[in-house]
């Protein structure tokens, strides 16, 4: 990569303008159409390959090796780009030369066997039991939007789900079923799952349809809306969140994924079943359960020594 080092040069086409643009859009298209990416995921993928053709220069992507690719995560690592963030970008890569290498006929895929630098791995931060009987307690009015909210944030806690996940809900497509205290929701990969809904949750649902209509829009199909009656968007989920945790002198910045640690964390606590907890969040790998809900040795010790036909005493 001539640009590698510092960037993109600035007689450096732009992305855009590289003669190898039209193969990136084809793969993004295919991992819209094929993969069924959520557009997020899209976003994310067309910027680090727009990054990568902007190092190239004038270069194109075939004559990319695996050097140059070590080179430029070492260049970009001591520009100050987090380990994190070069994972993501090489992982990126990886995938896109991968499908040139099928699809294109590419002779060799240069990101393979290239690692990031180690990114440290911090586990996520859960309220205490305590902490989330406070945050979730009485509510602090009874207007409409506060009946959303509480039921809004129960179910995220309840069931455990990512807020993508709690605000594609749609009022009227089966996916809730409060007689059966269940949820449908479909998650990463478009990977459908159903999970419990507890009896706290289940109240607050209920009290929130009641009125629901008083808020939507006639035509809108989600299950929760902002104040203009139309589906609620991210941004506002965090700042309601915020202003009921104030409200509720639970105290801390608390964001959205929190309660789905929180979950996680809660549920493993008292049940140590990791399979299940793994079932409920969606996860693919149960490595990825075990720090995701920060998994104390003295619970698997715990288990071990009450399973374990070797473990036991005589």
């Amino acid at each position: 990569m001539t640009a590698a080092g510092a960037g993109a040069s600035a007689a450096a086409p732009a992305g855009a303008a590289h003669p190898d643009a039209p193969l990136v859009k084809e793969y993004l298209q295919s991992l819209a159409h094929q993969r069924h990416l959520a557009p997020v995921s899209i976003a994310n993928y067309s910027r680090s390959l727009v990054r990568l053709l902007e190092l190239l220069g004038s270069a194109r992507l075939g004559s990319l090796d695996s050097p140059q690719v070590r080179r430029s995560m070492a260049r970009l690592n001591a520009g100050g780009l987090s380990p994190r963030a070069l994972a993501n970008l090489l992982s990126a890569w990886r995938g896109f030369y991968h499908w040139l290498v099928r699809h294109k006929s590419f002779v060799a895929n240069p990101c393979q066997g290239v690692r990031a630098p180690k990114a440290p791995r911090t586990l996520p931060k859960a309220l205490s039991v305590e902490a989330t009987q406070k945050l979730l307690g009485a509510l602090p009015g009874d207007s409409i939007e506060l009946l959303r909210d509480h039921a809004l944030l129960e179910l995220m806690y309840s069931s455990g789900l990512r807020r993508a996940e709690a605000l594609s809900l749609d009022f009227a497509d089966g996916c809730l079923d409060l007689k059966e205290g269940l949820v449908t929701v479909t998650g990463k990969g478009s990977k459908t799952r159903t999970i419990p809904v507890g009896a706290k949750a289940r109240e607050a649902l209920a009290a929130w349809l009641l009125v629901r209509s008083q808020l939507a829009m006639p035509d809108e199909k989600a299950l929760f809306v902002g104040a203009r009656g139309r589906r609620m968007s991210a941004s506002t989920l965090a700042l309601r969140l915020n202003a009921w945790a104030q409200a509720q002198g639970a105290g801390g910045r608390i964001h959205p994924h929190m309660l789905r640690h929180s979950f996680a964390s809660h549920v493993l606590q008292s049940s140590q079943d990791l399979r299940a907890v793994q079932e409920m969040l969606g996860h693919a790998s149960i490595s990825t359960t075990q720090i995701y809900t920060h998994l104390d040795f003295q619970s698997l010790a715990k288990v071990y020594d009450a399973a374990h036909p070797r473990a036991r005493k005589k």
